[in-house]
C-alpha cells in the first residue's frame, strides 16, 4: 500500500516499563517547542477518548483477557488513534512524539505473550494503513533495574507491569532484535544513563531529520 505524502515528523519512543519513556518524551517536547516546532505528544493506548477506554480495559481489567484478544484491542486503539490524531497532525506539518507504537505490540503481545510477532505486526500495519515512524527511540534497560524503578515509584502496577521478569526479559530481547534489524529507523540508548545524557543522544540523532528540508 502506498503511504500518503506528509510533511510532519513521526517519532516513536519504545522500551520496557520503567525505562523512562515519559521523561524523555517530555524533554524532547520541550526542546522541539523551543526550536519553533508544533508538537503533538501522545501515547498508545490512550491517545484518544476511545483509546482511554481501551487503556482501562487492557491495563486494568479485573477479568482475564486472552493474548489474542489483548492484541486485537491494541490494534483497534491504534487504528483509531492514527486515523483521527496522528495522520492529521502529520498532514499539518507537526511533529508527533508518541509513547509506544507497533513495536510495542510485537514485543509485548508477540514475544511477551508468545504469539507470532510477524502476525502481530501485519495486524497493526493493516490497522494503521502502513504508517511508519521516521525515527524510533528505544530506551533499553535491564528488566531487573526497571522493576526496581517501578517498585521505588510506589505505584499500582497495571496488568503488564505486574508480569514476571521472564515476560519482561522476552519483551526486552524482542525490542533489541527489532532495533538490530532496522538500524536506519532506530536509535538505541542506555536507559541507565542520566536523563540529561539520554536526551542529548536523542537530540543528536533527531536533529538531521528535524532540520532537513523534508522535516
Amino acid at each position: 500500500m502506498t503511504e500518503p505524502a506528509r510533511r510532519g515528523l513521526f517519532v516513536t519512543i519504545e522500551g520496557g516499563d520503567g525505562a523512562g519513556k515519559s521523561t524523555q518524551a517530555a524533554l524532547l517536547e520541550e526542546w522541539l517547542i523551543e526550536a519553533g516546532r508544533t508538537v503533538v505528544r501522545t501515547r498508545e493506548p490512550g491517545g484518544t477518548d476511545f483509546g482511554l477506554e481501551v487503556r482501562e480495559i487492557v491495563l486494568h481489567s479485573r477479568g482475564h483477557i486472552t493474548a489474542r484478544a489483548e492484541a486485537l484491542l491494541y490494534a483497534a486503539d491504534r487504528a483509531q488513534h492514527i486515523a483521527t490524531k496522528v495522520r492529521p497532525a502529520l498532514e499539518r506539518g507537526e511533529v508527533v512524539i508518541q509513547d509506544r507504537y507497533i513495536d510495542s505490540s510485537v514485543a509485548y503481545q508477540g514475544a511477551g505473550r508468545v504469539l507470532d510477532g510477524s502476525e502481530i505486526r501485519r495486524l497493526s500495519e493493516w490497522a494503521t494503513e502502513d504508517l511508519r515512524p521516521d525515527l524510533t527511540i528505544l530506551i533499553d534497560l535491564d528488566e531487573d533495574l526497571a522493576r526496581q524503578r517501578l517498585n521505588n515509584a510506589e505505584k499500582r502496577f497495571d496488568r503488564l507491569e505486574a508480569e514476571k521478569n521472564d515476560f519482561h526479559r522476552r519483551v526486552r530481547e524482542s525490542f533489541l532484535s527489532i532495533a538490530s534489524s532496522e538500524p536506519d529507523r532506530f536509535v538505541v540508548v542506555d536507559g541507565a544513563l542520566p536523563a540529561g545524557e539520554i536526551s542529548t543522544l536523542i537530540r543528536a540523532r533527531l536533529a538531521p531529520l528535524l532540520f532537513s528540508p523534508a522535516g
